[in-house]
């Protein structure tokens, strides 16, 4: 007890020493309060800050081309005035795609602007069609079955976003262009352009899926809002053209498609992603259209053909889409869009390019917000092209819409 009773005196003895006013109380460290979450940012809003990036580099303010855009940033030696139809064209849908996500992009200005490459005849041709390039004025250049019909789509989209009547108009006007471009050699179907028709020996002289298939689908989206008089004959023409690309251009392998017939009759068995969608889409609105589930079931299987076909582990991502053209591989996207209602599969398609244009986003381009081509970002390639911006913008556009956002959502 008493070996004790000094360690009980000592411990008292410090807690009254401890208890004076000198001490002070402890007081806990704050907690660290967490980072707040870096909140993602929506597609559309992607998507509009790099259609404003579009306008700032590419968009001519002054001179003969005011109100249109460059080929190239910067613009090279040689350059036209103003950019080719086809990536204006790739502008437009991705503005198409602003407009319903309700911003104001001046969509109507853009889609005027379609008229200053409009030529009322080439040649012995007296039918108005669009020419590939303009002097800022009127249209030049030769002119494409392919660009004319993805301009009649932009026309179609235009007026049912519009109602405006004089889109529908020049959509009509396009229908007869198309027909011009028919015949019979290697039993039907479209050229690629109305100059180089049937010329042994030259390779641009072929009959490909691009103008088949881009016709086919303009038809299909004109003939839902056309006059009922001109349904019987757009509807007969678009299914024979589909019927001809898939006779002559299908690999019954995989369901993908080649890209042309020549006109030796050499089939060139090049393979791209816009091909295979287009006829995805096509298969989908005959179907629709028809009531026919051979149409539905060609697109289903052409869909996980090229799923099959054109995905592959590129760098860092397990699953990518091709490295190289992405306004091509935009159409695909668009076509697995089209087709996931009724194959639920095809979720799992678009999953991973959403994962491929993030990945771009955060990897694939240069310090002024202008995309490389490659979006697994180890080579810009032709980065400086008004098409490799639009087809990011359209495909920014795509995915915002198919998730349901809007400018105006809270």
């Amino acid at each position: 007890m008493k070996k004790l009773l000094f360690p009980l005196i000592f411990i008292t003895l410090m807690l009254i020493s401890c208890s004076g006013d000198d001490i002070e109380d402890y007081i806990p460290p704050e907690p660290i309060p967490p980072e707040e979450p870096v909140e993602p940012v929506a597609y559309h809003t992607k998507a509009k800050e790099l259609f404003d990036l579009i306008n700032q580099f590419y968009g001519i303010r002054s001179g003969a081309a005011a109100g249109l855009y460059n080929e190239n940033y910067p613009k090279k030696s040689g350059d036209n005035i103003a950019s080719y139809l086809w990536p204006y064209d790739g502008l437009v849908s991705g503005a198409a795609l602003l407009h319903e996500l309700s911003y104001d992009v001046k969509y109507t200005d853009l889609v005027d602007n379609f008229d200053l490459y409009y030529r009322p005849s080439a040649g012995n041709v007296n039918i108005g069609g669009y020419g590939s390039s303009t002097n800022g004025t009127t249209g030049g250049g030769t002119r494409f079955y392919d660009d004319n019909s993805i301009v009649g789509i932009s026309l179609v989209e235009a007026y049912k976003l519009t109602d405006n009547s004089n889109y529908l108009a020049k959509a009509k006007q396009i229908v007869q262009f198309l027909k011009s471009g028919e015949d019979n050699i290697h039993g039907g179907g479209l050229w690629w352009n109305e100059s180089e028709k049937n010329i042994s020996g030259n390779e641009n002289s072929n009959k490909p899926t691009c103008s088949n298939g881009y016709a086919t689908l303009f038809l299909l989206e004109y003939y839902t809002v056309c006059d009922q008089s001109e349904k019987s004959d757009v509807l007969a023409f678009a299914k024979r053209l589909y019927t001809w690309v898939y006779n002559n251009l299908r690999d019954p392998a995989d369901g993908c498609y080649w890209n042309d017939v020549q006109v030796s009759g050499v089939v060139n068995k090049t393979k791209w992603t816009y091909n295979t969608g287009v006829m995805i889409s096509n298969g989908i609105r005959l179907s629709e259209i028809l009531n026919d589930q051979k149409y539905l079931n060609e697109a289903i299987e052409s869909a996980q053909g090229a799923y099959s076909y054109f995905v592959r582990p590129a760098g860092n991502l397990a699953l990518a889409y091709p490295n190289h053209d992405p306004w091509f591989t935009t159409k695909l996207i668009r076509s697995f869009v089209d087709i996931e209602p009724y194959y639920p599969s095809a979720a799992n398609y678009i999953k991973t390019f959403i994962n491929f244009l993030d990945y771009g986003y955060t990897h694939a381009r240069f310090s002024n917000g202008l995309f490389y081509e490659d979006w697994t970002g180890s080579d810009p390639k032709r980065a400086e092209q008004l098409l490799m911006q639009a087809a990011v913008l359209e495909s920014l556009g795509v995915v915002a819409l198919y998730k349901g956002e809007s400018a105006n959502a809270k």
